[in-house]
């Protein structure tokens, strides 16, 4: 990976991509700094630095955004919940089906309904968060004695982290057209990198004080994540390899097909969809009931808290089942056997020792589900252990890393990696043509 980047940054068209894409990452990690006129900086952090739900996923993907109380405190999480939606959909709403089918125009017009219903989100979760930090709004005081309110402070908050949350998609997209790989990605992945950068910082300020708790802690944390990084490459890379065999066509005075190829099944082809759905099913009804009622003395609140927050085992439990559940949902939705079987029997293909047509959509069902399984049970795991172990750890570096963040960083970088090979590649093609 790091060949392909010093290799990609000698020549002069990937550089400037590189540089622009550095540049908007640098503005998008400014306006997580920035704070919120009308809000208590150091309130809100140490509301939202205490949870582990829902609120505590969205700061540590916003790189501590939320917790800053910053500008940009929503980040891409809107325009990622609303993609998600969308994208669920397709499946369901038969004319949105047929949009997607339909082409570029068809595509054009799903990212128009996405950006819509990613500016309703955020609105919907600018509301629940001002509503739920009431406390932490503060009133402000202009010349002459003239006080603002705190109701008219919260519509302004709301109002900044709206259209926040539509620069951050803004930034995203600009990456995407001007610089490398996928700009919502880049964000996101960024954002995990300057979380955990905040508690290493933190461990080697502890250290250089001579602590050496601190250092055993920080050494024991690299192995573990050395560890737990290799085994979500192998398995980010696992595939299931189902041969096709296509028959010899002539057609004309030339021959057709005769050749051997094969159908991938990744085995975590669902990626990081299915922990995000369960933890944010989870942690949902928590962050509606903060908004509603008092968290202190509510009594359902508190059982919620206790048996279903996240850390203790029931909670455990139905993440694990949740996660089974999705991988399966969203396997359904982003391959499907049938489609699969039918255009390899329309392009004269057939798989060894399968007849063509519904025996071979059976065959694929079979192989996906087993495929689909063990990679369910990875999900499962990787949520669960990682969290465990670095908790065991203890200190400053529990919240360096999540589950979710671990699939994030390793996905996007091999998909950068993949982006710069193929920029380069393009740029080979094209001095050759010359």
């Amino acid at each position: 990976m790091f060949k392909n980047f010093i290799n990609a940054f000698k020549v002069k068209e990937i550089r400037n991509k590189i540089l622009l894409t550095i540049l908007l990452v640098l503005i998008y990690r400014l306006g997580c700094w920035i704070p919120v006129p009308g809000v208590d900086a150091s309130a809100f952090a140490s509301q939202v630095s205490g949870d582990e739900g829902f609120l505590g996923l969205l700061s540590s993907v916003s790189g501590g955004a939320l917790a800053n109380g910053s500008l940009l405190a929503l980040g891409i999480a809107p325009y990622i919940s609303a993609s998600i939606i969308i994208q669920l959909l397709t499946i369901a709403v038969p004319s949105l089906e047929r949009l997607s089918k339909m082409g570029d125009e068809g595509r054009k017009k799903i990212a128009g309904y996405t950006k819509i219903a990613a500016l309703v989100l955020a609105i919907a979760q600018a509301v629940a968060i001002v509503i739920s930090f009431e406390g932490v709004l503060k009133e402000s005081t202009l010349g002459d004695g003239l006080t603002l309110p705190t109701w008219f402070v919260g519509i302004v908050v709301t109002l900044v982290l709206i259209a926040g949350s539509m620069f951050t998609y803004w930034l995203g997209e600009k990456i995407t057209e001007l610089g490398i790989s996928n700009g919502q990605s880049i964000l996101i992945f960024v954002g995990i990198l300057s979380t955990a950068g905040t508690s290493l910082l933190t461990n080697f300020t502890n250290i250089f004080k001579g602590d050496m708790g601190s250092l055993t802690e920080l050494l024991l944390f690299i192995l573990a994540l050395i560890l737990i990084f290799g085994f979500i490459v192998w398995i980010d890379g696992s595939e299931r390899k189902v041969p096709v065999q296509y028959a010899k066509q002539i057609k004309g005075r030339k021959m057709y097909g005769g050749q051997s190829t094969f159908i991938p099944i990744r085995v975590n082809a669902t990626g990081v969809m299915p922990i995000i759905f369960a933890m944010s099913l989870l942690s949902f009804p928590q962050l509606i009931l903060s908004i509603f009622v008092d968290t202190s003395t509510n009594k359902f609140y508190l059982w919620y808290s206790k048996w279903l927050g996240a850390g203790s085992w029931v909670y455990i439990i139905l993440v694990g089942l949740l996660i089974t559940f999705f991988a399966y949902f969203w396997t359904q939705v982003t391959f499907n056997p049938d489609d699969v079987s039918k255009n390899i029997q329309q392009n004269g293909g057939f798989i060894p020792g399968i007849r063509p047509g519904k025996p071979t959509s059976d065959y694929l069902k079979k192989i996906s589900n087993r495929v689909t399984l063990f990679g369910a049970l990875f999900l499962s795991v990787i949520a669960i252990i990682p969290s465990l172990i670095f908790k065991s750890i203890g200190g400053s570096l529990v919240s360096a890393f999540s589950a979710t963040g671990l699939l994030i960083v390793v996905s996007v970088a091999i998909e950068f990696d993949k982006s710069l090979e193929a920029q380069m590649l393009m740029k080979s093609y094209k001095g050759f043509l010359k």
